[in-house]
């Protein structure tokens, strides 16, 4: 059936810069399929990418491999092989980790699948391993009539195997553990090799980020140290608002104060005006008063000497009748 792609998503695929190995170059101008596929003839699992008609990812997935989330949306994995460091920019944190899920799936898949065959060779190793002793054994003694007579005594193979010394039996199976051992700690080195590779990109990595931090922390001390001194300015200007509005509110009392004193001073002027208005009509009064005081004064003095002739006569007109 060949290979069949058992996943498919899209994302923004980035290689490591080969000369810097700290930088990330893009591989593709936008977003691009990105698929798993699973080659059931050979039984191995592959990643591979397309832009238009360029093949930008072609990684077979190892049981040594290893997918890492640097971000939210970015993950990364190294690629012996093809010598390089691919990266991945989603659109979502859940596409991500669909993503790391299924290489860690793949991933155990495929370390499966190198231990069945690695089984089958470890077996295939073994068969030969005893066949070529079979031989040697029946090669390496004598060649005298009896050693013949025994060996067609002993008739097949499985029979001359076991014909072997016991101390012979016990190296081969000495020597097929050493063997197997052997493998495994090749399989580890390479594996450990693999996350040393890996560790050495992520710390070269991580010493980029951590030099863009340094960076952005000093612009952001830049940035806060105006922001602080555009805060003391304005903080000086409320001060001063603040005294000036105390001003205008001691101004505005004083000019109240000085409308009411104005008020005040126009109501006496008001009065003033109506006592003056009355003034010549109080004059007009006060003449006619007089003139009246002075006709009732003449008046009575003249009655009062009229009243005094008169009794004067009288005395008089007594006195001459009394004589």
């Amino acid at each position: 059936m060949g290979e069949q792609p058992i996943y498919t998503t899209r994302a923004h695929v980035f290689q490591i810069d080969p000369s810097t190995k700290k930088n990330w170059v893009p591989a593709s101008k936008q977003a691009v399929t990105v698929s798993y596929f699973y080659d059931s003839t050979r039984n191995s699992y592959r990643i591979i990418s397309v832009d238009g008609t360029k093949v930008i990812i072609n990684s077979t997935i190892t049981a040594n491999m290893m997918f890492t989330k640097t971000s939210q949306k970015f993950g990364q994995w190294a690629d012996s092989r093809a010598n390089t460091v691919f990266g991945l920019g989603f659109t979502s944190e859940q596409q991500l980790s669909k993503f790391a899920e299924k290489f860690q799936e793949v991933k155990e898949a495929a370390k499966m699948a190198r231990e069945k065959s690695q089984d089958k060779v470890d077996i295939r190793s073994t068969r030969i391993d005893l066949n070529n002793d079979t031989f040697d054994f029946k090669d390496s003694g004598p060649s005298s009539p009896g050693s013949k007579q025994a060996s067609s005594f002993n008739g097949t193979d499985d029979e001359k195997i076991f014909k072997v010394g016991p101390e012979m039996l016990l190296m081969k199976t000495e020597h097929e553990s050493t063997a197997q051992q052997s493998s495994k700690w090749e399989a580890e080195l390479q594996s450990l090799r693999e996350k040393n590779s890996m560790l050495v990109e992520e710390l070269q990595h991580a010493s980029t980020n951590m030099d863009v931090c340094k960076k952005q922390v000093g612009a952001c001390k830049e940035e806060s140290d105006a922001l602080r001194q555009k805060i003391a300015e304005l903080e000086l200007q409320c001060q001063e608002a603040a005294q000036e509005q105390q001003r205008n509110a001691e101004l505005l009392g004083r000019v109240q104060q000085l409308e009411a004193e104005l008020r005040d001073k126009h109501q006496e002027v008001e009065n003033l005006r109506r006592q003056a208005e009355i003034i010549p009509q109080l004059m007009a009064e006060c003449d006619n008063i007089t003139s009246k005081l002075q006709v009732h004064t003449h008046t009575h003095t003249h009655t009062h000497a009229r009243t005094h002739t008169h009794t004067r006569d009288e005395k008089s007109f007594n006195n001459v009748v009394c004589t």
